[in-house]
C-alpha cells in the first residue's frame, strides 16, 4: 500500500468522525451516548458541521481536542507539501496515473476539515486543486463530465466518484457559483454511466459491484444536497434496487459483491467492507435510520469487528471508512461504547515519539497494531502517518 492512499483515507476517516480527543484526560465531553440521527436532522445540508458554530458545538458534543484537531492539521499540512505544481495530487506505489481520483481524495481531505478554497488556512491550496479538477473535466462531446486524468483511455468510473464528490463538496461548502458547470457535467455522466441493474462498473454502462457503486452514491448524495445541481430520482431508485439485490439476510443487514451471494471478492457477512458500504447506503438514499430494523442488526455487525483494547486487528482502511461513518449516524450506544474501549486503549498505550517507535514503519504491510484505537479515533494514527521521516510527536 503506498502511503499517499493511506495518509488521505486515515485523514477521511478522521474528519468523518467527529472530531475525538487524544488522551483519557480529555474525553469527559462524550460520557453520555449521542442520540441517534441527530446530526441527519440538525445538519440537513450536511456542511454546517464543518465550519464556524456548527463545528465548535460538534467539537464540544463529541469530545474534540486541540490535539485532534492538530493531528488533522499535520497530515492536511503534509498533503499540502505532496501537492504538485499544476495543482493535481499523485498517487505513489502501483497508482501513478489515478491522477484524477488522488486530486479528488486529497481535496476531500480538506474540506472535510472545513477547509475551502474560500475560507481557512489553505485555500490557495484547495483552490489549485480545484481549478486542475475542473480543466480535467471534458465539457464538450459525447463524454462530457469526464474526468481525463485516470490511467484507463476509457476512463474508470471509480476515479469518476472520488473526483466528482470532491467537486460536489467543494460546492456544498461555499456555494461557489464558478464550479457549477464542470459539476454538475460530473454528476451527469456518473448519472448516464449506471448500468440496468442499477450499479456502476469500472466503465461507462458496463454492470459493477457494491465498492464502486459507493463512491457513485457518495457524489450524488452530495450533489442532492444541493438544490443547484440535479440528481435523477430514477437513478437512486434504480441504485436502491441494485442494493436489494445485494442485500442478504431477512432484514437486508448485509451485503455481497455483485449480489447477496458469496463471491470471490469476500464472504457476505456481517462485518465485511461491502456490509459497511450497503448501510451507509442505504442511510444516504434508501431513508434507513436507527429505527430501522435491518441498520440496527447491521451496525450490531459492524461492532464486532471494533478494535478494542482488548485486540489488534489489521487496520482494513476501506471497512474503516465506511464503518466509522455508519455507527456515526447510528449514534447512541454503540458510539459510546466505542469511546469507552477507546479510552481505555489510550490510558494503557501511548506513542513515545522520543525513542522514534511508530505504529507504522516504512515497508511494512498496512498493519497497525499497538494503540489502534477505536473506530471513531483515528486522530493518533493521523498524525503518525503522516509522519512518515520521522513521527511527529502530537499526543
Amino acid at each position: 500500500m503506498s502511503r499517499l492512499p493511506f495518509i488521505l483515507f486515515v485523514l477521511l476517516i478522521l474528519v468523518l468522525a467527529g472530531w475525538f480527543p487524544s488522551s483519557v484526560e480529555q474525553a469527559s465531553a462524550v460520557d453520555d451516548p449521542p442520540k441517534k440521527d441527530v446530526p441527519a436532522k440538525e445538519d440537513p445540508t450536511g456542511f454546517a458541521g464543518r465550519t464556524g458554530a456548527g463545528k465548535a458545538r460538534l467539537l464540544k458534543e463529541f469530545g474534540g481536542s486541540e490535539a485532534s484537531e492538530e493531528a488533522v492539521m499535520l497530515g492536511l499540512a503534509w498533503l499540502t507539501q505532496m501537492q504538485k505544481k499544476d495543482g493535481s495530487w499523485v498517487y505513489d506505489g502501483a497508482l501513478p496515473r489515478e491522477t484524477s481520483a488522488a486530486t479528488g481524495m486529497a481535496l476531500l481531505a480538506f474540506l472535510g476539515a472545513g477547509q475551502s478554497h474560500k475560507a481557512g488556512r489553505y485555500q490557495q491550496t484547495v483552490q489549485a486543486g480545484l481549478d486542475w479538477l475542473i480543466k480535467d473535466v471534458e465539457m464538450n462531446g459525447p463524454k462530457q463530465g469526464k474526468f481525463r486524468g485516470t490511467a484507463n483511455p476509457q476512463g474508470s468510473i471509480y476515479d469518476q466518484g472520488i473526483a466528482t464528490l470532491a467537486l460536489c463538496e467543494a460546492y456544498g461548502l461555499t456555494q461557489d457559483k464558478t464550479l457549477l458547470p464542470a459539476t454538475q457535467a460530473a454528476i451527469d455522466y456518473i448519472q448516464n454511466a449506471q448500468a440496468a441493474n442499477g450499479s456502476w462498473g469500472y466503465h461507462f454502462g458496463t454492470p459493477g459491484d457494491t465498492s464502486i457503486v459507493g463512491w457513485q452514491i457518495q457524489a450524488l448524495h452530495a450533489a442532492s444536497l444541493s438544490q443547484d445541481i440535479k440528481v435523477d430520482k430514477k437513478v437512486i431508485a434504480k441504485a436502491i434496487g441494485f442494493l436489494n439485490i445485494t442485500g442478504a439476510g431477512d432484514l437486508k443487514s448485509m451485503y455481497g459483491y455483485t449480489n447477496n451471494k458469496a463471491g470471490l471478492s469476500e464472504p457476505v457477512g456481517p462485518a465485511t467492507n461491502l456490509t459497511a458500504i450497503g448501510l451507509l447506503l442505504r442511510y444516504y438514499i434508501d431513508g434507513w435510520r436507527s429505527n430501522n430494523p435491518g441498520f440496527a442488526e447491521g451496525v450490531k455487525g459492524l461492532m464486532t469487528r471494533a478494535p478494542s483494547p482488548q485486540t489488534k486487528p489489521v487496520f482494513d482502511m476501506y471497512y474503516y471508512y465506511y464503518a466509522t461513518q455508519v455507527v456515526r449516524f447510528y449514534g447512541g450506544e454503540e458510539w459510546r461504547r466505542g469511546t469507552k474501549d477507546r479510552r481505555q486503549l489510550m490510558a494503557r498505550e501511548k506513542v513515545e515519539c522520543r525513542t522514534g517507535s511508530s505504529l507504522f514503519r516504512i515497508g511494512h504491510p498496512p498493519i497497525v497494531g499497538v494503540g489502534l484505537p477505536r473506530l471513531e479515533k483515528m486522530a493518533g494514527l493521523v498524525g503518525i502517518a503522516v509522519g512518515w521521516e520521522p513521527p511527529p510527536c502530537v499526543f
